[in-house]
């Protein structure tokens, strides 16, 4: 890890900056401070002149994940392959920056590099490598990770898709729900059980009896693909198995890499919040002054730079400590639980800052707010981090 730092964010002694108040950015290295520029940079000329349309529209632009995948946004803490190799708070950074755009962009990123690729880079065959991570790497290839069901979500052992072997080639069935990037992916990462136990497969989404339904309707991740995957006697080859891990250690490791995304990027969002609340009120003008100026207001405004100038500073932590090996799931838990329910909290307070406005899509608050709505939910809900927390804590499991 370097410990050179970036100074370009030094503030003239006396001065503070309402948008790093704390000066955080004097403690990122200057190749960090490059990721980060390079990601916002993408988000303000790409995804926020659009994202109201898109996410009121209920779409996903897929035509940029080439865009991303050029900037090397996909898969960037993975090494080789046509991956970027960067470290964890350089991905931390980026996953920063996109959920400051949206939700959706940062569960694509997460879902691409965390859920997707990091099961093929860690346990695949170098043929599966080879195959997959490069044109993955380029967003030329889309994938989704299939392990949650409609009857299995915190309780992914429960799952009742399953894979046997039929003269020598694998027979998959079952469905999976909830899957991002399920109905524009070209491969899929699915989990099954087998006489041996749960064991994941690489499946091209184009194999016979691979059907997806993509989730309408919703209020809450609009500008992302939902979906559920159906698998009707799709026949694969003996070699589509994850040759490099068996059981629930496999699934759970790349849940733990996207939980490690979502801790960075909800503190975006809440950032976006808080500075579309800071903006706003400064603007508003009630009773012949701004807003800003009452004192009601004010304890909005500072509480809410409290939630996020603290997330921040556990994420960065959680980062130099993964970055430096150190970390473990139960410490990934803390951000998670924590950060996200924070940045909930952040989003409900700017809303109310912005009255009738708050709900428009206009401004950002009330799509981060319904966003947040399921990262609270997704990667492991509230609860499971709350007990992940717990037995770490005493040593007890309380699960079952």
């Amino acid at each position: 890890m370097t410990t050179a730092r970036s100074h370009e964010h030094t503030n003239i002694k006396g001065e503070v900056d309402p948008r790093d108040l704390l000066q955080i950015g004097r403690l990122l290295s200057p190749e960090e401070v490059l990721v980060q520029e390079t990601a916002r940079r993408f988000v303000e000329d790409r995804v926020l002149p659009d994202i109201a349309e898109w996410y009121e529209q209920g779409v996903f632009p897929k035509e940029l994940a080439r865009e991303m995948g050029a900037l090397g946004l996909l898969g960037m803490h993975l090494d080789g392959y046509g991956c970027a190799g960067t470290s964890a708070v350089a991905y931390g950074l980026a996953c920063m920056e996109m959920e400051a755009g949206d939700s959706g962009f940062r569960s694509f990123v997460s879902v691409q590099g965390s859920l997707a690729m990091f099961p093929i880079w860690a346990y695949g065959s170098e043929e599966q490598k080879g195959e997959w991570l490069p044109r993955m790497a380029a967003g030329e290839a889309i994938g989704c990770f299939g392990l949650t069901e409609a009857d299995s979500g915190s309780d992914p052992s429960s799952m009742r898709t399953n894979a046997r072997m039929v003269n020598g080639d694998w027979v998959l069935n079952g469905s999976k729900m909830w899957i991002t990037n399920g109905g524009i992916a070209d491969v899929a990462v699915v989990w099954a059980r087998t006489e041996d136990g749960v064991r994941g497969f690489v499946v091209p989404t184009d194999a016979p009896g691979f059907t997806t339904n993509d989730i309408h309707q919703k209020s809450s991740l609009r500008a992302s693909v939902t979906s559920e995957l159906v698998f009707d006697e799709v026949r694969l080859p003996a070699d589509a198995v994850l040759p490099g891990v068996a059981g629930m250690r496999g699934p759970l490791s790349c849940l733990n890499e996207a939980r490690f995304g979502i801790l960075w990027g909800v503190v975006g969002a809440a950032r976006s919040c808080y500075e579309a609340s800071l903006d706003y009120t400064k603007e508003r003008v009630q009773f012949d002054k701004p807003i800003a100026g009452f004192q009601l207001t004010q304890r909005k405004l500072v509480e809410m730079a409290l939630v996020v100038n603290k997330s921040y500073l556990v994420a960065l932590h959680l980062g130099r400590m993964k970055d430096d090996g150190l970390i473990t799931p139960a410490q990934v838990s803390f951000g998670k639980l924590d950060n996200v329910r924070n940045a909930l909290s952040v989003a409900r307070e700017a809303r109310s800052t912005l009255g009738a406005n708050g709900i428009t899509l206009e401004y950002p608050v009330i799509r981060h707010m319904n966003n947040l709505e399921s990262v609270f939910t997704y990667e492991g809900t509230n609860e499971i981090h709350t007990l992940i927390l717990g037995q770490a804590i005493t040593g007890l499991a309380a699960f079952r």
